[in-house]
Order: structure tokens, then C-alpha cells, then sequence
């Protein structure tokens, strides 16, 4: 999965990042949302955190899921299955890009909820596994819990019948973790987030870039001592929204004030200008601030818990339609 570096900041993405987007003028700024996206949130909704636990000990069971693997195509074809059982339009877009290990193919999965407009919302995560030979890698949390989140995302809106304004994509990348031990070792620090990278250059060929309104990234979201700081590689705007949002549901202790820098799926939406923001718990170990678990054999679903997923899973629906509000 991703490998965080906290490294030299993107010139272009932390330009983007901490100013919104190239085309803010169609957000309102966050100082004035409408009226409606000003009410309390309510505390729940009707995420079931147990069914997305089952999601991420599916995946699991299926091994460690690397790019190109054998276990990523049964996860997709899992995910595929899942996503048309709740009655959503899939596609898979594949496509072969150069890798440290030669070329391989990539496959990112798409589904789609329509709404009144084309104009686009983008919840996402990744899917696949960092590859290692030393031992088996099977993130749990790392791939699986921020795609088990998604999974039941999907299903929850899919159920509301409620049409929105907005057509909203479930998307779930391929490729996003490097090959290479760190990011910055191999292909120039090009050798991550392979499937992000294609959809947004994919995207501006056929001159569709500007339907995205709005990225929301899920990664590394179930650990059992959940605690998610405020990306600073993100749209402020996102962040203030879904942040006041889990205040208002009593999740102040997960959404916390401090900050930190991340690079993720979520920058090449940001370079483009399109607002973003990545939702992760980089505090993943068995002490306090510690992130031992990361990238390790440790990344075991003893290690994750349904109610982690579920607060997520909450705050991430009750802040939708507050985000939609202020996009014009």
C-alpha cells in the first residue's frame, strides 16, 4: 500500500494543496456555507462496521494482494461482486505502466452512483498490497480497511435511493504501493500511485477533468486506537468541513487538531487542481505515536476493529452532504 513519505514537499502539490484548487471558483468559500450544511450532524448512520470488517477479513484470507498478483484479481473480482449486488454501474479500467520490476498491468475499479448532474464526487482507497518476499504482507490495515470502508460507503448510498445532485464514484486504485522499498528509491519517486496518476491523466485526455468536484481518500482507517490528524497535502476547505462534522458526531478524540504531511492518492487530483483531502491514521504501532505495524508483518487483522471503521465510515457519510453545499 502507500509508503508515506514525509519527504521534500511537491513544489506544485503543496501549492495546490494549501490553496484549494486551480479552479476554486467552483467551491464557496468555507467562511459561507449554505444554511442547510450548518446543522448539527446527526451522530450515525446506517454503516455497518461489522460488514466491513467481513470486508477487510475477506480480503486478508485472500493473502497478500500486490499489483499484478493472482489474490488482487480474486479481491477485485470480490469487489466487483459486491459493488453490483447493491445495484451499482462498474468498470474496470486497466492499463500497463513501466515498474522497477518491468511492466505490469494495473486495473482500477470504478462504480458509479448517477446523479442529477455528471458532476462527479470521488471517494476512494487502494486496493492493492506492498509486495515482499521477506514475509507475507497482508494489510489489514493498510489496503484492506480503507477498502472495506468503501465497500460499505457504496452500499449505504446505494440503499438511500436518494438521488443527489452529484454523481459520486467509488473508486478503488491499483498500484498505489511502490515496488522499491521507499518511494523516493526507484523511477525518480515516480514508483507509487500508479492508479491515481492514470485516472487523473486519463481524465484530461478525454477532457473530463473538470467534472471532479471534490476527492476524498480513505487509507490505513481501521486501527483499533483510532486517531486520523488533518493532512496538510489537503484541500482546507475539506478538511474544516469533515473535521467539524466529527465534533459534532462525538468523534473529537479520532479527528484530531494536530496535523502532518502526507503524500498519497490524492495528489495527482491536487496537481490538477481538483480539491482533495486524505483521511489516514499514521500512528499505527502498540505504543503511542508509534507506527511499528506499518509495512510489517504485524499488519494483521487482530490490529484493526469494526467500531474504527464505523466512526469513519459515519463521519465520511454525515460530511457529504455539508461538502456538496459548497460546491456551486
Amino acid at each position: 500500500m502507500l509508503f508515506r513519505l514525509i519527504f521534500l514537499l511537491l513544489s506544485v502539490g503543496l501549492t495546490l494543496s494549501c490553496g484549494g484548487n486551480s479552479s476554486s471558483s467552483a467551491v464557496v468559500p468555507s467562511q459561507t456555507p449554505a444554511a442547510e450544511a450548518q446543522k448539527p450532524a446527526p451522530r450515525t448512520t446506517l454503516f455497518d462496521g461489522e460488514r466491513a470488517f467481513k470486508h477487510v477479513r475477506t480480503q486478508v484470507e485472500f493473502g497478500p494482494r500486490p499489483a499484478g498478483s493472482p489474490a488482487l484479481e480474486k479481491t477485485r473480482q470480490y469487489l466487483l461482486s459486491e459493488l453490483n449486488g447493491a445495484g451499482l454501474k462498474t468498470r474496470v479500467e486497466a492499463f500497463t505502466a513501466p515498474t522497477p520490476r518491468g511492466k505490469v498491468k494495473f486495473q482500477n475499479l470504478i462504480a458509479e452512483l448517477p446523479g442529477e448532474t455528471s458532476d462527479v464526487i470521488l471517494l476512494a482507497s487502494h486496493y492493492d498490497t506492498k509486495p515482499y518476499k521477506e514475509f507475507a504482507f497482508v494489510g489489514a490495515n493498510d489496503g484492506g480497511s480503507s477498502t472495506g470502508a468503501l465497500l460499505e460507503i457504496a452500499r449505504v448510498m446505494a440503499a438511500e435511493k436518494r438521488k443527489s445532485r452529484f454523481t459520486y464514484w467509488f473508486v478503488f486504485f491499483d498500484g498505489e504501493e511502490a515496488f522499491c522499498r521507499d518511494w523516493s528509491e526507484c523511477l525518480k519517486g515516480k514508483d507509487n500511485t500508479y492508479g491515481s496518476r492514470q485516472m487523473v491523466a486519463q481524465l484530461k485526455q478525454q477532457k473530463q477533468l473538470d467534472r471532479i468536484k471534490a476527492m476524498i481518500l480513505l487509507d490505513m482507517i481501521g486501527d483499533r486506537d483510532l486517531t486520523l490528524a488533518q493532512c496538510e497535502e489537503s484541500s482546507p476547505w475539506l478538511v474544516e468541513t469533515i473535521w467539524e462534522t466529527a465534533r459534532e458526531a462525538g468523534h473529537a478524540a479520532q479527528f484530531q487538531d494536530r496535523t502532518q504531511s502526507m503524500v498519497d492518492d490524492h495528489i495527482a487530483f491536487l496537481e490538477a487542481g481538483i480539491p482533495a483531502v486524505d483521511l489516514i491514521d499514521f500512528e499505527y504501532g502498540d505504543e503511542p505515536e508509534a507506527n511499528n505495524f506499518w509495512h510489517t508483518r504485524d499488519d494483521t487483522l487482530d490490529k484493526i476493529s469494526p467500531q474504527s471503521l464505523k466512526i469513519v465510515g459515519d463521519v465520511v457519510l454525515l460530511s457529504l452532504p455539508r461538502i456538496e453545499a459548497q460546491i456551486r
